[in-house]
């Protein structure tokens, strides 16, 4: 075998150098993470090494590519139109605006707080990746309902809402939730019915979370029924949790809940 060439390349965040017959199809690729040479084929052993060889800074494996989990098929099975691991943070309201950016003109557009407020806390969650967490963001189910951010990870799956408070009074009276000067809102109640849509789809027990982002004060009347409070600065905190689920339960959880198909049975 001759001429092959290899090509860098970063996918999925990692990097990794790809080995290529002249026609540009692929007999090996180099994965530096790992220390992984994964041979597509047993008899381009030693020219895929050879081509190889100016770029490998240690020792490495090398093999044919192992064989993906069940939440590995899932995902590249899964349709791109399909997936919702994309999603940014609020991506239901970026579409909104950008489709009505005017929709209110003589005061400021409620959207775009409630935008600010599911961008912070889906940066927050976005930020426990590192330590085996998942955030999926803007789910959504039908009848109108929307998760603002499903996470998953060692400590169990939470639907969680986050809430614009900024500098803001916020009193929490099961089931009712005031923001400042506004009307009491049952938010609670909703909250906990989407948490049990979501524990439905999954078949998992799905925990409801209300995260309130920048309030200048909090008041809880009574510590509310299975749902947890906490401000944007709070939930790298949950980052701690652990003990619920094994990380094959995780990524097979992940795999199930970033298909758009999933919730459409709720």
């Amino acid at each position: 075998m001759s001429a092959l060439r290899v090509v860098p390349a970063n996918r999925h965040g990692r990097e990794r150098l790809y080995v290529c017959r002249p026609d540009g199809s692929n007999v090996a690729w180099y994965d530096r993470e790992t220390g992984r040479v994964n041979l597509l084929g047993e008899d381009s052993r030693d020219a895929v090494l050879q081509a190889l060889k100016p770029f490998l800074t240690g020792p490495v494996t090398v093999g044919p590519p192992p064989v993906p989990t069940p939440a590995e098929l899932a995902r590249l099975t899964l349709h791109p139109d399909d997936d919702l691991a994309p999603n940014r943070p609020g991506e239901a309201l970026l579409v909104a605006l950008d489709r009505d950016p005017a929709h209110h003109r003589l005061r400021p557009d409620p959207r775009r707080r409630a935008l600010t407020a599911e961008e912070t806390v889906g940066t927050a969650l976005d930020g426990l990746e590192d330590a085996g967490w998942h955030t999926l963001h803007s789910i959504a189910l039908p009848g109108g309902d929307r998760i603002h951010h499903l996470l998953l990870g060692p400590g169990g799956l939470f639907a969680v809402h986050a809430l614009y408070a900024r500098k803001t009074r916020v009193r929490v009276a099961d089931p009712m939730v005031t923001v400042g000067r506004r009307e009491p809102e049952p938010l609670l109640r909703r909250l906990r019915a989407v948490a049990d849509r979501a524990s439905y789809a999954l078949t998992a027990e799905v925990h409801p979370l209300l995260a309130l982002t920048g309030p200048a004060d909090v008041t809880i009347t009574v510590q509310p029924r299975t749902v947890r409070i906490l401000q944007d600065t709070e939930l790298p905190g949950l980052g701690r949790l652990g003990g619920v689920l094994k990380p094959a339960d995780v990524e097979a959880l992940h795999a199930m809940a970033r298909d758009r198909r999933t919730w459409g049975r709720v």
